[in-house]
């Protein structure tokens, strides 16, 4: 069985011990022997143990609370049209309630937060990569750090260009004037997206998921995100060919049980492209207050803080029978899958199942803050619907139906056919939003979709064409800069 990743908090500190060799014959006085040092300089030079080091670093920091906590959650989950903030009324949440309500700035601080964060990110990335390609190492594991730091830092601007549009384009360590100085400097749109694919494209030489352990990239998980890069540029032969790698590999299928996915149990299943590891040790460490900030509020058997609701409109949306809802939502007053008897008398009526972690069947961690809950990042469900709209784009309406309907078999749904282009969009697009429901890719569904001012205006949202499309740049941002960051239109 393949072992966990130990996780740490923080890059460990390295400590270099001097290291006495005896050598000789046994009469001989150890003491007459003369120390044999390994110098830092020599460490940091051959030692594999130092790379694998600097890229466990790029992951710890996914953990953090600007990378996949409450900020994220916000951005990605409650400023869409699934989920409400939650919580009490009086309970902002910092700016939670802005994003609900379409009222945000520049200063919101979930902003200012997942920019600092996700930059931090491609700083380190930046770091072990230039680090990695000094060391004298063997070229293959060289190669499989640096190409894991690529995925990362692909993934880091990949959420950056969807949230902001054009960002800047940090691909080394800056070190002259002139590259420091274009860190304040917006790159495009393509520009970005170009980086990302290249990334991406770098990481597939890593190995496949069964080979690797867990919670580190693999090539698959390279391949589904080149998909998904390619869905959102609507590159659909890419999209299709990256997809079909992966569903013709043989190595993926559904779970049978669509509510199974997010329990312990679903942990790096046949279903899990990749996942954040949250069972690492030494400290072990989970992503920070992500459950918490979920959880059920109020009543006589609160867990948490209990932001990100799902909303009714969502909740009375789904098809009669179909069985993701109940895996999806919690109803206060029920009992969970557990046993634990939820509080009809929670502050809200509904929760976010999937970010549930059981007390009395699971193994709970460190508590609150940092309970164990793994973070499905992109799983075979996905790729499914992304080469069900491929294909239908591409005018092969048999297949996409195809595709979609293993996705509805699932979910206890009748198979759904047409050979209307048109038709069969607008349905994948709708099986997409209860398949990934509360998996943190609503908002930029929409965006890309083009449809997002029309779907949140239907919920009476105050959604601003030619603005919301893209979220503001930090006002911080802006200042450091002294006027080289341009800000997005109406902010």
């Amino acid at each position: 069985m393949k072992s966990t990743i130990k996780m740490k908090k923080q890059l460990p500190l390295l400590s270099i011990l001097t290291l006495v060799s005896v050598f000789g014959a046994c009469k001989k006085n150890f003491l007459e022997e003369p120390p044999r040092v390994q110098t830092a300089d020599d460490y940091f030079k051959t030692s594999n143990q130092a790379a694998r080091e600097m890229v466990n670093a790029i992951y710890n920091k996914l953990y953090d609370w600007n990378i996949h906590s409450f900020p994220f959650i916000g951005m990605t989950e409650i400023a869409g049209d699934n989920a409400s903030k939650g919580s009490d009324v009086g309970d902002s949440g910092g700016d939670k309630d802005q994003l609900d309500a379409y009222f945000f700035s520049p200063t919101s601080i979930s902003f200012g937060d997942v920019w600092n964060g996700y930059f931090e990110g491609i700083a380190r990335a930046n770091k072990a990569i230039k680090f990695i390609n000094e060391l004298e190492i063997p070229e293959t594991q060289k190669t499989q750090y640096i190409a894991e730091a690529r995925f990362l830092r692909g993934y880091f601007y990949f959420f950056l260009v969807r949230s902001f549009g054009g960002v800047p384009l940090i691909d080394r360590v800056p070190e002259t004037e002139a590259e420091i100085a274009q860190t304040y400097v917006r790159a495009s749109v393509d520009e970005i997206y170009s980086l990302i694919e290249s990334d991406f494209q770098f990481a597939l030489q890593l190995p496949s998921k069964q080979l690797i352990d867990l919670g580190r990239v693999s090539g698959d998980a390279a391949r589904a995100f080149l998909a998904k890069v390619a869905l959102y540029r609507q590159n659909w032969g890419q999209c299709a060919s990256y997809c079909n790698e992966i569903i013709n590999s043989g190595e993926y299928k559904l779970m049978a049980d669509y509510s199974h996915i997010w329990r312990e149990i679903g942990e790096y299943s046949e279903e899990s492209i990749w996942e954040v590891n949250a069972k690492g040790s030494d400290p072990q460490k989970g992503i920070l207050e992500y459950y918490v900030v979920q959880a059920p509020r109020g009543g006589s058997k609160g867990l948490g803080w209990g932001f990100n609701t799902p909303t009714q409109e969502f909740y009375d949306a789904y098809e009669e029978g179909d069985l993701r809802r109940d895996a999806t939502v919690i109803v206060s007053g029920q009992t969970l899958w557990d046993g634990w008897e939820t509080d009809p008398n929670h502050t809200n009526p509904m929760y976010n199942y999937k970010s549930y972690v059981s007390r009395l069947a699971e193994s709970w961690g460190q508590g609150d803050i940092n309970s164990n809950k793994n973070l499905r990042v992109i799983r075979y469900g996905e790729v499914l619907l992304m080469a069900a709209e491929a294909a239908n784009e591409m005018g092969n309406s048999e297949l996409s139906c195809n595709f979609l309907n293993e996705v509805r078999k699932r979910a206890g749904l009748s198979d759904f056919n047409s050979t209307n282009s048109d038709t069969l969009r607008a349905k994948i697009w709708n099986e997409r939003r209860f398949e990934l429901a509360f998996e943190h890719d609503r908002v930029f569904d929409l965006r890309r979709q083009g449809r997002i001012g029309e779907v949140l205006k239907m919920q009476g949202i105050p959604f601003a064409d030619g603005k919301h499309e893209l979220y503001p740049i930090p006002q911080r941002q802006i200042d450091l800069s002294n006027g080289k960051m341009i800000q997005n239109p109406g902010y």
